[in-house]
């Protein structure tokens, strides 16, 4: 069976945040060839437009796989209406230009000659129309920006699981099925996510977690494993009355929550990573080891995270970050105990699986800083490409937060956090 591609380019006299509001709604008519359209839920919270063309009696559908307002692309994939089509995957695309921007619209898909001539065709006069429809629409479109979210502030509460180890938890929101779980990173604590609970906590149960040996959680009798932290995160489903999760990682976080979904993927409604993913799962042998020995060396010679937390800040702020924001970097790292920071090494340089994003089956949002040094939006970038790429069903967004650092969650929250809702309130039942 053939693969076809078609693509249509056409340079438009706007900017790319003109063109971007055009086609930014994947479910909003603004292609002339459109008579009506109507947004579905999918599976797992998928989004799906349902659509008929003029003249036709055949109704649509497409699901939208990859979105980033940040890359400003749009990808979909075909569920129903073409006739004999197989794989049928499309993308918008709005880019700078010398002059403007440009727009293009590509499609790749299999299906049996001589019928895939007559959809070659057939998509090659709608992408056609379609450009000219963004150039035409662009030229007086108001131009796209992420509109940030107020502060908001509600009560936080402090749970602790007095089991072995002891668990801290700060918790807000109603009841409900499907409990929000913020993981901070290897320098933070559950307090690191205040500010994200107070936007969430109107949209579902939120709870921020102490990890190990930070905050008021305590270490566990032996080194923490991956394995030891996935059991927490299931215990706190337990007590909380979760029957799913929205997992949200910062960092080390991230690597923790992405090995828990890889486990679980049938307890999670939504994956949301910052500033991380892969962690060391990635790294060979002696790149994990060498990471491990250049950060055990102060500890070694006597430091304590509160000596190195200068050094740990001014790689992890944004160059923009506040006199404020640098001084709770700072606040959360001397925090930490030399013995949890020294076991939370040890887990994270000792991973005990690769990652197969396959198994990545629901929502992933993954977003880092411009200015991220730990976690580039390059390197975040590819990781979306390739969870897109493995998974079977894709649905995955990706932005970069503009002049943040590693911890964009605290240097921009209000950009974090309409990101963050905006999401949630797409995947939640």
């Amino acid at each position: 069976m053939p693969r076809l591609t078609v693509q249509s380019h056409k340079l438009i006299k706007a900017t790319p945040e003109q063109g971007w509001a055009v086609v930014r709604d994947f479910c909003a008519p603004w292609h002339p060839a459109i008579e009506r359209m109507a947004a579905e839920r999918g599976v797992r919270g998928g989004l799906v437009r349902r659509f008929e063309v003029s003249g036709e009696e055949t109704i649509y559908r497409e699901r939208l796989t990859y979105f980033s307002d940040s890359e400003r692309v749009m990808a979909y994939r075909h569920l129903d209406g073409i006739a004999g089509v197989d794989h049928y995957d499309a993308r918008v695309v709005i880019a700078p230009a010398a002059e403007g921007a440009s727009v293009t619209m590509r499609a790749d898909f299999f299906a049996p000659a001589p019928r895939a001539q007559e959809i070659a065709e057939g998509t090659q006069v709608i992408f056609d129309t379609g450009t000219k429809a963004i150039a035409a629409q662009a030229a007086t479109a108001s131009p796209w920006s992420l509109a940030e979210t107020s502060p908001a502030t509600v009560p936080i509460q402090i749970v602790e699981i007095d089991s072995l180890p002891r668990l801290a938890l700060s918790t807000a929101g109603g009841s409900g099925d499907t409990l929000c779980l913020f993981l901070h990173g290897i320098g933070g604590n559950r307090t690191n996510w205040d500010q994200q609970l107070a936007a969430v906590a109107g949209h579902c149960p939120v709870a921020a977690l102490d990890l190990r040996g930070y905050g008021d959680s305590s270490l566990g009798a032996a080194q923490s494993t991956v394995d030891d932290y996935c059991a927490d995160i299931l215990r706190v489903m337990d007590v909380r009355g979760a029957k799913r999760l929205i997992l949200c990682g910062l960092s080390y976080g991230a690597w923790i929550a992405t090995t828990f979904a890889m486990r679980h993927p049938e307890k999670l409604a939504a994956l949301i990573l910052s500033g991380g993913c892969t962690g060391m799962s990635e790294a060979g042998p002696d790149e994990r080891e060498a990471f491990r020995l250049s950060r055990e060396v102060p500890m070694n010679e006597g430091q304590t995270p509160a000596d190195f937390a200068p050094s740990v800040v001014e790689v992890i702020a944004g160059p923009k970050a506040s006199a404020e924001d640098r001084a709770t970097l700072h606040a959360a790292m001397a925090a930490i105990p030399t013995e949890t920071y020294a076991d939370a090494l040890r887990c994270f340089t000792n991973p005990l699986e690769t990652f197969d994003f396959a198994k990545l089956t629901m929502p992933v949002l993954l977003i880092t800083g411009e200015h991220d040094r730990l976690a580039p939006p390059a390197e975040i970038k590819r990781v979306s490409e390739r969870i897109w790429d493995a998974s079977p069903e894709p649905d995955v967004r990706f932005e970069v937060i503009s002049g943040a650092g590693h911890v964009c969650n605290i240097e921009k929250p209000g950009a974090h956090n309409s990101i963050l809702t905006e999401f949630l309130a797409r995947v939640l039942p």
